[in-house]
């Protein structure tokens, strides 16, 4: 179908989804998918913060600089590798943008038979939702089945003082400037704070980093630990325990004063300080939620507060994992089962069954692409004390493995296992070091299938590469719980 005409004033669907990011999109496919008539709505750019101000733009950013460090640290190469061409990879990065234009997204629409309806779209009652289009015109659309709200997040600003008229960086600018800025400060210390710091001190900034906490600080503390010496080493001056009192800008330099006094300038200033879901004008107080919260869902996606069962939310709009992988997982489920429920069919809500997200709970994947890289999946020992489980760690150097002498000189880098005492499977795993997001996969089929370690003993790890940790890692487990016997001595018998 093509973009749907919004001088229609009312019509009629199966299902509506609010927000076409790739959440929004993948529910919007399985439900079209399950023979139900269904519309998207989007007030800016289909393909939303992934596609255009985060996931794709911000590693087309950091390709590059991972690739220079990597090539860095192989002898016969290194000798060969120059600075960035920091045109070529902002240029690069624009392709992988499509220029902020969305028109590979609409067809992509067509070819699945969902409707478009540009505009903001808000929930005005149950079931009902009031679209403003562009051109100043209102769609009202019901919903036979289903309402799912697919909004998203937006960056968390704090309320220091001054920051609202000091123009501020957040991801959206982080990732799609055109021009490096000579000095850069960056508030925060969590993903988008060290994934950009990388970037633009490769790409040529100064950057400066003010972290009132640690690194990476939801996961295991050597990650951050190895982040931070490898921004360090890369130029980035990191500042722990600072506090940002006040902020204001003076023509184009902006100017920073510190909880203790210090002052600091700088040319831009990244805000990475958090999230906040999209849920302040898209109608909840209309069906009695209350505007600017997160949605808490089910595991088949169904708004929990909504008895009659016709709202759903998928993506970070309800919190579970603020990540689009973990999203449009979310999004499939979701999708299936709200075709399930609207044809009759049974909806399968075990464990592991086709219409939940049992992996929100259990195995989420994350890679920070950062030098070195971090890969983690399931839990880590932040959670162990929360989880209820007889946990034990087990950890390996990386660089010991032989793979990794191949991969780099002077490898650097952590493996970390959490085993389930009682079900002797792998309960999380954490990777540190250059090329350790390859490892992932394999870490979150372990623990999303609950491998039993007699299994993983049979998958056999190619040498050499940097995957022979899980053997290490195996052994290692392995021999603080069967210490090797001493060969017996035998006497030579007597004349």
């Amino acid at each position: 179908m093509s973009e749907a005409a919004t001088h229609e004033a009312t019509r009629t669907y199966d299902v509506i989804v609010i927000g076409a990011g790739p959440v929004g999109e993948n529910v919007a496919d399985r439900t079209s998918a399950a023979g139900l008539s269904t519309v998207i709505i989007e007030r800016e750019l289909l393909g939303g913060e992934c596609s255009f101000w985060a996931c794709e733009p911000s590693k087309a950013l950091l390709r590059p600089v991972i690739a220079r460090a990597d090539a860095r640290r192989v002898p016969g190469l290194r000798q060969a590798v120059g600075p960035l061409d920091v045109p070529a990879v902002l240029a690069h990065r624009d392709d992988l943008a499509n220029h902020w234009h969305d028109e590979d997204q609409v067809g992509w629409l067509n070819s699945v038979d969902v409707d478009l309806i540009r505009g903001h779209g808000r929930l005005d009652g149950p079931r009902q939702v009031t679209v403003h289009t562009p051109d100043g015109g209102t769609v009202r659309l019901t919903a036979r089945h289903a309402v799912a709200v697919c909004t998203g997040t937006s960056a968390a600003l704090p309320d220091t003082p001054g920051l609202d008229l000091a123009r501020p960086w957040t991801s959206r600018e982080a990732t799609s400037a055109g021009e490096v800025p000579g000095r850069l400060v960056i508030v925060g210390g969590g993903v988008v704070a060290v994934e950009m710091a990388a970037a633009w001190q490769a790409l040529g900034s100064q950057v400066t980093m003010l972290v009132r906490g640690e690194l990476l600080s939801k996961m295991e503390p050597f990650a951050g630990e190895l982040v931070a010496d490898g921004l360090r080493e890369a130029g980035v001056d990191i500042r722990f325990g600072a506090t940002v009192a006040t902020v204001h800008r003076e023509g184009r330099e902006a100017r920073m004063t510190l909880a203790d006094g210090t002052q600091l300038a700088a040319d831009e200033i990244l805000y990475a300080t958090g999230r906040s879901p999209r849920t302040g004008d898209v109608g909840l107080d209309t069906v009695g939620l209350a505007p600017g919260d997160w949605l808490t869902v089910d595991d088949t996606g169904q708004v929990t507060a909504i008895a009659e069962g016709w709202l759903y939310a998928a993506g970070d709009v309800n919190h579970r994992a603020l990540l689009t992988h973990q999203g449009k997982y979310q999004a499939r489920m979701i999708g299936a089962a709200i075709g399930a429920r609207a044809n009759g069919e049974p909806v399968d809500d075990t464990r592991w069954g086709a219409h939940v997200s049992t992996a929100d709970h259990t195995a989420v994947p994350q890679v920070v692409f950062t030098d070195p890289e971090v890969a983690s999946v399931g839990l880590t020992t932040r959670d162990v004390a929360d989880s209820g489980r007889r946990i034990e760690v087990v950890d390996y150097d990386i660089a010991r493995v032989a793979g990794a002498h191949q991969f780099a000189e002077g490898y650097r880098g952590q493996a970390r296992l959490l085993i389930d005492l009682d079900r002797g499977t792998v309960a999380g795993a954490t990777f540190v070091g250059p090329g350790v997001g390859e490892l992932l996969y394999s870490a979150t089929v372990a623990v999303t299938g609950e491998v039993p370690l007699e299994r993983l003993w049979h998958a056999v790890p190619a040498f050499p590469t940097i995957s022979e940790v899980w053997l290490r890692l195996l052994e290692t487990y392995r021999d603080r719980h069967q210490p090797r016997r001493k060969p017996a001595t035998h006497s030579s018998p007597k004349e």
